[in-house]
């Protein structure tokens, strides 16, 4: 039987971040789930290794290309490949792309849990509601209970809903570069690609569309 495949969106932009996540991703896949983290499985692990500095002359020119790779290939994860999808909003305020990513999540109906065991947030203990009602209020708040949260969700009857345009071309694209990355040696990790090596991904991406 194939493991079910669960998107893993949140904060991941320091070592603290990043650490969340992976201890997110290890709980579910203990309980027998896949995961795509993307600072681990996406292009992200290429951008974050500048951190807050410059980026090389060479990076800015393909700076837009980079973004649009990065958002095509998680959409791509999120709504085609992973069956359900759990959003991390730990933090001062939750992450921006893991707002976007919980609201696509929500349009496409896939099952989506929330995960929070911060205390702090925004709204007088609250968190958005316009976030927070993506999942009918219901948040997980102990790391060993989201493998029964995403189930009792994955459980329920959910209608594929109708994508626009936009959207299944960049879903389209992200897949094109989930095969070209496919391709790559698997000893040339993320963190040490070239410009040369990301650009290569984005063009064999290119060419199959």
């Amino acid at each position: 039987m194939e493991k079910k495949r669960i998107y893993c969106s949140g904060p991941l932009f320091c070592a603290e971040e990043v650490g969340g996540m992976s201890a997110i991703a290890k709980v579910l896949e203990d309980a027998g789930f896949q995961t795509f983290l993307p600072h681990r499985d996406g292009i992200e692990a290429y951008i974050m290794r500048f951190g807050n500095a410059s980026f090389p002359s060479t990076i800015s020119s393909i700076r837009t290309r980079i973004d649009y790779a990065i958002f095509s290939l998680d959409v791509y994860e999120l709504i085609e490949r992973c069956n359900a999808v759990v959003c991390n909003l730990n933090g001062r305020v939750p992450d921006e792309g893991m707002i976007v990513e919980a609201a696509l999540a929500y349009a496409a109906g896939k099952p989506l849990v929330l995960f929070k065991d911060d205390a702090r947030a925004p709204f007088c203990g609250y968190d958005n509601s316009m976030l927070t009602s993506l999942a009918r209020g219901k948040i997980v708040k102990k790391l060993n209970e989201l493998p029964s949260a995403l189930k009792k969700e994955m459980s329920r009857k959910m209608n594929a809903a109708s994508l626009s345009e936009n959207l299944q071309t960049a879903i389209s694209y992200g897949k094109s570069i989930s095969s070209a990355m496919g391709r790559l040696p698997g000893n040339i990790g993320k963190k040490r690609w070239s410009e040369e090596v990301l650009n290569q991904v984005i063009d064999e991406a290119l060419k199959e569309e």
